[in-house]
């Protein structure tokens, strides 16, 4: 509590200093462009299953380059902390493995996207995403979909989704972030444009070392390695037509500690690449959209000479097609095909290995109607059709009205996970195999949400739901299995954002409330039932140093139970407050000097349990 009445003491402070940003400002301006008083820009994406009547539908949060930049973030993980829906554990460090509970879901819940196409490594036993390995130096934007999302992005969205966003930066530029650890972010973004076509190209390059991953946080320093490229391609044909390529390659390469006492000689070795081409044509009245992607990882992992290999691919086309009629109502189709392959051998005293491939074909529709300019309805469907788990079908119904400056809306919607590599093919040394007669996983969500706009500088949301997951697959006797006993999982939650606008500040407010209970009633680990935060920004005019850019954020991060690393009992974890503080300075029109204090509490924590947590870090860098 007394962290927290520090945190808001500075922002009182900050938000009634008489240094405040001159009053010619006509409105709160971002500089994310080359020109002055420029827009904040957010890129509008074709999203799949979608018009424009459902758009309203759908919960969806966006993080624009600017604000990327704002918050001084490093990688996803540190990214993603600030957004309320969202609870994520680490098993260390920066670079270390990472996982996301997304409304109290599990952790293979969650569908991760690069422009819309799903990326969930299938080579790893439960088909979750590590967010530990990604980070955010070429991503233009981040999306996030809170809530099931399978009538849109398909399995794996019983949670939510998030979505990373490669376009395009048409800015050239160059910045370089350095510690006093002698760690380094370097970024290059340059652009070739040439009649009606242009290539972008994008590097990012992250060396961290600060701290132990386990045992004392001064023990031998883990360190990471990362090298991200981003190539972008764009050629319009005509006016509304255009074909375009998006190249993703990354690697991630991140010492680890097996234990408190065997700390050092192992190491993960963490591989992706992306590929996507396609043609899409854009008129007044419909969009096309094809789009042929691959994606593949190969991960290897050095336990002191012993070699772990992890390796999946998955190649598909996507076709979406949307228009708007003239009475008010608009409509959508699109089907998509995946095929998916992955193999994985597992050595030392515990072995294990998979190998196989699952294809899955699915076909969507969506129809929106606009009543009386304040009524819509969205109607959506979908049918996948899996090798082994067979035809699944999930729904979405959304009903939302305007009453002047209040928006009230309900939904109901099903998801599902269809079952991984691992659980259809796997085997272990312990007498496990697969079963390839495994049903998917699904669930039932209920959602109500308002938005009510105070006043022109006000705005409050909030959102109310209930989630059951049943069918559940489960591990027993050497086998997974579908649970059968009627007992679904159960999540519900509250979360509420207040938005403030000024001249010369924005300020949101944010809350969670979330009850996540296993099928005995017992709460689930690592998620916790209260989480709140601040996120601000600020222009300031000091005499000394001029204008300033600044960004706070602050994180309670609520008790929870968690597995104790070396008893394996369930134990109480106690809450983390997080504050982190960002301060830039534009030195001419092209140039901006920035410095960063993470974690300024300077907190000692563990999530999960055993687990160091970075302590506070002081990092500056410039931008050009």
């Amino acid at each position: 509590m007394l962290k927290l009445i520090f945190s808001i003491s500075i922002f009182i402070f900050f938000s009634l200093s008489k240094n405040a940003l001159s009053s010619d400002l006509k409105k709160f301006e971002c500089t994310w462009d080359n020109k002055k008083n420029s827009p904040c820009v957010e890129i509008i994406t074709n999203l799949p299953n979608t018009s424009k009547y459902t758009k309203s539908a759908l919960n969806r949060i966006v993080i624009n380059k600017k604000q990327i930049e704002d918050t001084g973030a490093i990688d996803l993980v540190q990214l993603l902390q600030t957004v309320p829906d969202i609870n994520i554990t680490q098993s260390g460090p920066t670079g270390q493995q990472a996982s996301m509970f997304m409304r109290g879901s599990g952790s293979n819940h969650t569908v991760v996207m690069i422009n819309g196409i799903a990326i969930n490594d299938q080579s790893t036993t439960q088909g979750l995403h590590d967010f530990g390995v990604d980070f955010i130096q070429t991503i233009q934007q981040i999306e996030i979909y809170p809530g099931s999302s399978a009538t849109q992005f398909g399995t794996n969205a019983i949670g939510g989704a998030v979505n990373i966003i490669l376009a395009g930066d048409y800015k050239d530029s160059f910045s370089v972030t350095t510690d006093e650890n002698q760690n380094y972010e370097l970024y290059l973004n340059q652009n070739i444009i040439k009649d009606n076509s242009s290539i972008n190209l994008k590097l990012g390059s992250v060396r961290n070392e600060s701290i132990s991953v386990r045992g004392n946080i001064d023990d031998e320093k883990d360190e990471v390695k990362n090298y991200t490229t981003n190539i972008n391609f764009e050629k319009y044909l005509n006016p509304e037509t255009r074909i375009f390529n998006t190249l993703y390659l990354r690697q991630t390469v991140a010492e680890y500690d097996n234990s408190t006492t065997n700390q050092t000689g192992y190491e993960g070795d963490n591989r992706m690449a992306t590929n996507q081409f396609g043609l899409n044509k854009t008129t007044e009245d419909y969009d096309i959209n094809y789009t042929f992607f691959y994606n593949i990882y190969d991960r290897e992992y050095d336990e002191r000479g012993t070699i772990d290999n992890y390796k999946s691919e998955v190649f598909g086309l996507k076709y979406n097609f949307s228009k708007d009629l003239k009475n008010n109502i608009s409509y959508g189709i699109g089907s998509e095909y995946k095929y998916d392959w992955g193999y994985f051998d597992n050595n030392g005293s515990y072995t294990a290995s998979t190998k196989g491939n699952v294809d899955n074909l699915a076909f969507y529709s969506n129809v929106g109607f606009n009543f009386f300019k304040d009524i819509n309805i969205s109607l959506f469907a979908r049918n996948d059709d899996h090798k082994h788990s067979g035809r699944n079908s999930t729904y979405k119904l959304d009903l939302n009205k305007t009453f002047n400056n209040f928006l009230f809306g309900y939904s109901r919607m099903t998801g599902l996970r269809n079952p991984t590599l691992y659980e259809l093919f796997g085997t272990d040394n312990f007498g496990y195999s697969g079963n390839r007669n495994l049903k998917a996983e699904k669930s039932i969500t209920d959602e109500i949400y308002t938005e009510f706009s105070i006043n022109k500088n006000l705005d409050f949301s909030t959102r109310i739901f209930r989630s059951s997951i049943f069918n559940n697959i489960e591990y027993v006797s050497n086998k997974y299995v579908n649970d059968t006993d009627d007992i679904s999982l159960n999540q519900s939650g509250v979360n509420n954002e207040l938005k403030f606008r000024k001249k010369n500040y924005n300020l949101t407010l944010f809350s969670s409330f979330l009850s996540s209970k296993k099928e005995n009633g017992s709460d689930q680990l690592r998620r916790p039932e209260k989480t709140y935060g601040i996120n601000f920004t600020k222009k300031i005019k000091t005499s000394l140093y001029g204008e300033l850019d600044l960004n706070l954020n602050y994180n309670h991060y609520g008790k929870h139970f968690d597995t104790h690393s070396t008893s394996f009992s369930t134990v109480e974890i106690d809450s983390t407050d997080l504050l982190n503080i960002s301060i830039a300075k534009n030195i001419n029109n092209n140039s901006k000097f920035f410095f960063t204090i993470s974690n300024l509490f300077d907190e000692s924590y563990q999530r999960p349990h055993g687990y160091n947590q970075e302590k506070r870090n002081i990092k500056f860098g410039l931008r050009y």
